[in-house]
């Protein structure tokens, strides 16, 4: 029986570099959400391995096993047809593949396969957390996975379509050893709440990703001078940045408003979760 499964946007709140361990894995504290747009999968059991690519980020997305999708299924010892609807921009630091693995192993589950318990791990950092997909506190070098509860938030996400290799910002990161979150999280009453602690938080890398792709500034300034933003900073390693508003309408607004200035930019309002 086929299953379809969603994909869902990544997006870090924040991303603490901690340390680094001495075979080179960095140690990162992040506070990590999901967003209701992302990528679709559809997976038919059959008697070989095959994925098909399709949708508005399709182009440059291998079909075969230098897909994260395809490695998934082959160390779960899942075989047939996976169709895989690709809607998010690829390297953008919204854990567009890590989510589709993720996605691909739920899914893979839930026709009874097993998957063994350091699969995720082994696939990448952020597969774990996608796993969850739900908001959760991520540490260590992403084995360590704690659920938090969270308003929803309601944000803007930009992408303006600049490539920028996670090597790279990290050769670029000037310490690597960083304080951590406060241990404990506070519980929220509203959006703006949550805006205002997150204000007190970071993200590392964000710093050495706009010295390798300077566009991500520009989209950042954007974002901070858009009408009612309480919040703008970037996702993962880059190059997405998102913005945190006080309603789902003002979100729609500086969406509609950043994407008449900029047409070449990709950018999508969501609620976060």
């Amino acid at each position: 029986m086929a299953a379809e499964v969603a994909a869902p946007a990544k997006i870090n709140l924040t991303l603490h570099v901690t340390g680094r361990r001495e075979d080179g894995y960095h140690l990162l504290d992040s506070l990590v959400v999901f967003a209701d747009t992302g990528d679709r999968l559809r997976l038919e059991p059959g008697q070989e391995l095959s994925l098909q690519v399709s949708g508005l980020f399709a182009e440059g997305v291998p079909a075969d096993e230098r897909n994260l999708v395809w490695r998934a299924a082959a160390a779960a010892g899942w075989t047939g047809k996976i169709s895989l609807d690709k809607q998010l921009p690829h390297g953008a630091g919204i854990g567009g593949g890590s989510s589709d693995a993720a996605a691909a192993l739920r899914a893979i589950a839930s026709q009874g396969g097993c998957i063994p318990e350091e699969l995720p791990l082994k696939l990448g950092a952020d597969v774990p957390v996608c796993m969850a997909a739900r908001a959760s506190r991520m540490r260590g070098i992403g084995e360590q996975v704690m659920p938090v509860d969270l308003p929803d938030l309601h944000a803007l996400l930009v992408n303006p379509g600049a490539h920028v290799p996670t090597g790279a910002v990290f050769s670029a990161l000037a310490s690597r050893n960083n304080a951590p979150m406060p241990q404990d999280i506070p519980a929220f009453t509203s959006g703006e709440d949550c805006a205002a602690w997150l204000a007190e938080q970071r993200n590392d890398l964000e710093v050495p990703a706009i010295t390798v792709a300077p566009e991500i500034g520009r989209v950042l300034s954007d974002l901070r001078s858009s009408r009612q933003a309480l919040l703008a900073r970037m996702s993962g390693s880059g190059a997405t940045c998102f913005a945190l508003y006080p309603t789902k309408k003002a979100a729609h607004m500086a969406a509609y408003e950043i994407g008449a200035e900029h047409p070449e930019w990709w950018c999508s309002a969501v609620t976060l979760t």
